[in-house]
């Protein structure tokens, strides 16, 4: 894996969302809808996997692969279409998505329905941590995408995907410890978790969530020839949350920049069209 390439590719995308703006290209464009519990991103790419322009969303309308609030995340894609459609002047048709690993059948569907009823066609679905190491190029070891309810692993070997998981440890349990030690609401633990000048003091108050994910990660990577971790989503990123996870599991652990948007792109790459 080349990480300073995959941040360079990251970092633009980071750029074309901030600034509502599209990179030239040729050839048919891929589309990928990342419906996250705390984030929702469309991402689109060319065949190469270069970023070409996107939008995010903050929202709560879907739990953990479950979507709770059909209308407002069928909204939410809707106008995140809409506004990368002008960007681009053109219409996106396609797109794929992703699940959480070991999602069942009829919330598969239900991810599937609230990308169609925005008026696209689903290509391909493909697991979390699997999108990311797609975009990552990650040929052995194990990907950890943090995301708001569960924290999911993916194996590789030898370019193959071996053992996927799933475990209800994320980003919202991190912003229920913060609530309980200020005794403050959910939604000012969720703004401090997310400020940047809080970071340090948060931390330590959630370092113990982020020591549980570690466990977890062990667990299932055990008995499995993993040698490097890659975590990503936007819960880990917190500057000293890989260095926790090394210590605790013993195994090098490496997070890209802007993590939250790792996985976005990966799914975007499964398009198949």
């Amino acid at each position: 894996m080349d990480l300073t390439a995959a941040n360079a590719k990251i970092t633009e995308f980071n750029r074309l969302i901030e600034e509502k703006s599209y990179n030239s290209y040729t050839g048919p464009l891929k589309v990928g809808v990342d419906l996250g519990t705390a984030n929702i991103v469309l991402s689109v790419v060319d065949q190469e996997g270069n970023p070409i322009a996107g939008a995010t969303y903050g929202a709560s309308v879907v739990k953990d692969g479950l979507v709770v609030d059909y209308v407002g995340a069928v909204r939410i894609v809707r106008e995140l279409k809409t506004e990368v459609e002008k960007i681009l002047g053109m219409t996106l048709t396609e797109a794929a998505t992703a699940i959480p690993p070991g999602t069942l059948g009829g919330n598969v569907k239900g991810i599937i329905n609230v990308v169609e009823s925005a008026d696209m066609n689903v290509t391909h679905v493909v697991d979390e941590p699997t999108a990311a190491a797609t975009f990552l190029g990650i040929e052995d070891g194990a990907v950890v995408d943090v995301g708001g309810g569960t924290t999911g692993v993916s194996i590789l070997k030898g370019g193959e995907v071996i053992y996927t998981a799933d475990e209800a440890t994320g980003g919202t349990h991190m912003s229920l410890v913060l609530a309980g030690f200020y005794k403050t609401s959910f939604e000012e633990a969720e703004r401090m978790k997310k400020r940047t000048e809080d970071q340090r003091n948060v931390f330590t108050i959630i370092k113990p969530v982020v020591e549980k994910m570690a466990a977890i990660v062990k667990k299932h990577i055990a008995g499995y020839p993993v040698d490097k971790i890659y975590v990503v989503g936007g819960a880990c990123c917190f500057d000293e949350f890989e260095s926790v996870f090394a210590k605790e599991i013993g195994i090098e652990t490496l997070k890209p920049y802007k993590p939250l948007l790792v996985t976005p792109l990966g799914i975007a790459m499964h398009s198949t069209r």
